[in-house]
């Protein structure tokens, strides 16, 4: 299998959660770095892995961001990578997939379906200042998921007058993963820009 490697700058995870049970919030992680095996050829052989730095979440709102940080939702003091371990299982389209992935959450794994999209590569010139240093092949995927976030133990809620509550179960999970191929990187001597994840 030919190994490609998330590229962190274009890789991220965005969340949607229903606030006071009228509108959603959404939010997402962009420090994503992880590694994927894939061949067009032998796509349900396909494997991935990666790891998020759960302190760099983001939702535009600095309080909301320290509180979910906190022991009430990620606890990132103590739990401070996401990470996932996955593998495609069936193909349902010409460029749609299934596939399944262990996720680990606040030291809790719970294995997630994802219906993913392959969006296709593409050859870019690597230039180190005026200088074309070769070809790195780009490949795109999209996965996306619905999870409930009790199930990781992000479990704080408050509760709203007739029953309602301040933050959804459900949570919609959508991953939007850029990777290039890792001899590219090797040949051109982008690969420090690019470290895989131990």
């Amino acid at each position: 299998m030919t190994t490609w490697i998330l590229e962190p700058g274009h890789t991220e995870v965005e969340f949607r959660a229903m606030h006071m049970m009228v509108t959603w919030v959404r939010g997402m992680f962009k420090d994503v770095h992880g590694r994927l095996e894939f061949d067009w050829d032998t796509c349900l052989d396909s494997r991935f892995e990666g790891e998020i730095d759960a302190a760099k979440i983001w939702t535009g709102e600095p309080d909301r961001d320290a509180h979910l940080r906190s022991a009430d939702f990620f606890d990132t003091d103590s739990h401070p990578l996401i990470t996932f371990s996955g593998r495609f299982t069936e193909r349902t389209g010409d460029t749609e997939f299934k596939a399944t992935a262990d996720v680990t959450i606040r030291g809790v794994t719970q294995t997630v379906p994802l219906d993913v999209s392959y969006l296709g590569q593409w050859g870019t010139p690597f230039w180190e200042g005026d200088e074309n240093r070769g070809i790195l092949r780009r490949t795109g995927f999209q996965g996306r998921t619905r999870v409930n976030r009790h199930d990781f133990g992000v479990s704080w809620q408050d509760e709203l007058p007739g029953g309602g509550r301040v933050v959804s179960d459900q949570i919609e999970i959508v991953l939007d993963a850029e990777a290039i191929l890792e001899s590219d990187l090797e040949e051109t001597g982008a690969i420090s820009y690019y470290r895989p994840a131990d």
